[in-house]
């Protein structure tokens, strides 16, 4: 379908570039394969990957670790197929890529924000990652069918 030397470009984007945009790209990397190169970035970076999130996605076997926080600056340069937001923010913010085709929200809560004790915050990151990881694992199942990217 797509040929393996030029993969599309599907960047995720969040405000931060630490938990959600990260937790994303993990899913879809992982249930994507080959098919398509991803990558994430922030509007406005934290320079880290929270801790938590690299826990929780370590939980379902999805190493994060060595991921690192980026400017979605880095990509404009860069013929991005697919730009998908996972916060109001970043979606606000997005400029248009080169070569872009298809823009997506699909917003999450963003649990660097949650509050309480360290298990509500850590229940919060699982619930955010657990809906993430259904919405991009059906999304990277378009991938291979071939409805999604065109």
């Amino acid at each position: 379908m797509f040929s393996k030397i030029m993969k599309p470009i599907v960047l995720i984007l969040c405000t931060g570039n630490s938990c959600r945009s990260h937790m994303a790209e993990g899913f879809l990397r992982a249930a994507a394969g080959d098919l398509v190169n991803v990558q994430s970035a922030g509007s406005n970076p934290t320079g880290h990957v929270h801790p938590l999130a690299i826990k929780v996605m370590a939980g379902v076997g999805i190493d994060i670790s060595g991921h690192r926080s980026k400017h979605l600056k880095e990509f404009l340069a860069q013929p991005v197929h697919t730009v998908i937001t996972v916060c109001d923010n970043a979606d606000q913010a997005c400029p248009i890529f080169p070569g872009q085709v298809n823009r997506h929200h699909w917003p999450f809560v963003d649990p660097a924000k949650a509050a309480g004790n360290e298990e509500e915050i850590l229940a919060c990151f699982r619930s955010v990652r657990d809906e993430m990881r259904h919405v991009f694992e059906v999304y990277a199942a378009g991938l291979r069918d071939g409805v999604v990217l065109r």
